[in-house]
């Protein structure tokens, strides 16, 4: 029976064949990986062979130095005869040579040195049965694509024409009828069809890519593709071999020719995230690039042109950054041919409550688990916090609210301390009055002493016993300051929105 490809299914241990000439180093492999996989073990070459030819094996396990072959000669034969099998190889002699022979020649998944760690060969010998899967995935999704190009053309132009709705028409910013971002909204209307390069300004997690998104699928370019790069997450090397693409050989590691991301993105788009993160000899090549529309991949000589519009983003003062010399000054008025800014969170406080339920939506089919929506106390203790992590960090405390509800409303007992704690716009009034001296003493304690009642209740999801007795105070006395301060007939509603509806524009990630 040959060694072909053939659904074995999940639920069946996967194969691993062991092949050692020591049969002591043989016996110790299968008492780590038995319980876990169906070890098949061979001591000598002409043993691994016939092995392959009756079992469906999906990884190989082989020692480099063995009497009758290396094992990187005989894995290069493993590599002809059945491909799709991952092949790993182990050895106590780690020479550079032999590994680099061992990639490029039997295209090795992994090379383990002795000695080896159980816990790390268990994590090996998973991620090679995962790429052992996932390659039989790709195989069968390439047969489907050859078999039905008329098909996935018409979902693709569906696909499309989802995105350029959601985006093209700024349904993905979502935003209240008298948000900031309606006039950020009217620039990309107008800024959009015309092609210049744009840099988006604004703080971490305010939604620049969102922008990006709008900006890319409601211009002429929206058929093609969108690439996106984060310029502040990899080292200069990296980023030029991302951006520009590379030859073989051109860099460590680099056993096959990589084409960058400039080049997939032509006809298109590139956003170039955290731009002010670049080195400034990176900024050369780019501006480079801004210049002559021409890229060189690392290790060519030649160049290729590109058509590609460039839009940046940067949650620097890139003009402070120029002025201080950490950024070209020629790069950045190269980038920014038009600027757009997105405003914090805490400039459009009037969005907080409708983006929080767009994002209870995404967290709920994340998740898996349903809510009916916010209770209006919620919602208005989220709109009282500054979210100095912006959309990012509302959607995560939504995320962590809808982990730990075991109600059907989320109510505002369940928002982290430090947010619950902020002070209402009017509480914050109180609160500057207090720190410029204005009313008397009886007043200001007062005011202090209203805010304090009101928060403590609020975690206690208003039960009034747990309260006084954190405060310290009697039932009676704690309802006699309810009704000084005219706090007794403030309770929990719940929210007539839930998450059905919004009152503002609904879509994506503001």
């Amino acid at each position: 029976m040959s060694n072909t490809l053939q659904d074995a299914g999940r639920k069946t241990p996967p194969t691993v064949l062991i092949i050692d000439d020591e049969e002591q180093s043989v016996q110790a492999l299968r008492r780590i990986l038995e319980e876990e996989f169906d070890v098949h073990t061979a001591t000598s070459v002409a043993q691994a062979r016939e092995i392959l030819q009756r079992e469906w094996v999906q990884v190989v396990l082989c020692d480099h130095r063995m009497p009758d072959m290396t094992g990187v000669a005989f894995l290069k034969e493993v590599r002809e005869q059945w491909p799709e099998v991952i092949r790993m190889i182990i050895s106590g002699y780690a020479d550079s040579a032999d590994i680099i022979e061992a990639v490029n020649e039997a295209g090795i998944y992994h090379y383990i040195s002795k000695p080896w760690h159980p816990d790390d060969l268990l994590l090996k010998l998973r991620n090679a049965v995962e790429l052992f899967h996932l390659q039989r995935q790709n195989e069968q999704l390439a047969v489907e694509l050859r078999m039905k190009p008329s098909t996935l053309a018409r979902n693709m132009e569906d696909k499309r024409a989802v995105l350029r709705a959601r985006y093209a028409d700024m349904q993905g910013i979502v935003r209240s009828p008298a948000s900031p971002l309606n006039q950020v909204c009217e620039i990309i209307r107008q800024v959009a069809p015309y092609d210049v390069n744009v840099l988006i300004t604004g703080e971490s997690g305010t939604g620049k890519e969102l922008c990006a998104r709008a900006l890319h699928y409601s211009s002429l370019r929206h058929d093609g593709p969108f690439v996106v790069e984060n310029c502040g997450a990899i080292p200069d090397e990296l980023l030029e071999s991302e951006l520009f693409g590379h030859k073989r050989g051109a860099l460590t590691g680099a056993v096959q020719d990589h084409v960058g991301l400039l080049e997939k993105a032509d006809g298109g788009t590139i956003f170039l995230d955290e731009i002010g993160e670049v080195s400034p000899a990176f900024q050369v090549k780019l501006l480079r690039f801004l210049q002559e529309g021409e890229i060189r991949p690392v290790g060519s000589n030649r160049s290729r042109k590109v058509d590609v519009r460039v839009i940046a983003a940067t949650n620097r003062d890139l003009m402070d950054e120029v002025r201080a010399g950490r950024f070209r000054e020629d790069l950045y008025y190269r980038l920014a041919t038009f600027t757009i800014h997105m405003p914090p969170l805490r400039e459009r406080r009037d969005d907080i409550p409708d983006l929080a339920i767009h994002l209870l939506h995404e967290a709920m089919a994340q998740l898996g688990k349903e809510v009916k929506g916010f209770t209006d106390e919620a919602l208005e203790c989220l709109a009282n916090y500054d979210w100095p992590g912006n959309v990012r960090e509302l959607q995560n405390e939504i995320k962590r609210m809808l982990v730990l509800a075991q109600d059907e409303w989320l109510g505002a007992e369940l928002i982290s301390p430090h947010v619950l704690h902020a002070a209402p716009e009017e509480a914050r009034e109180d609160l500057a009055l207090l720190s410029r001296g204005r009313g008397t003493l009886k007043e200001r304690i007062e005011a202090l002493e209203a805010m304090i009642l009101k928060e403590t209740l609020t975690r206690h999801r208003w039960n009034k016993t747990r309260a006084a007795e954190e405060l310290g105070l009697s039932r009676v006395g704690l309802r006699s300051k309810l009704e000084r301060y005219g706090l007794e007939k403030v309770r929990p509603i719940r929210s007539n929105r839930g998450v059905a509806k919004s009152a503002g524009k609904r879509g994506g990630n503001g």
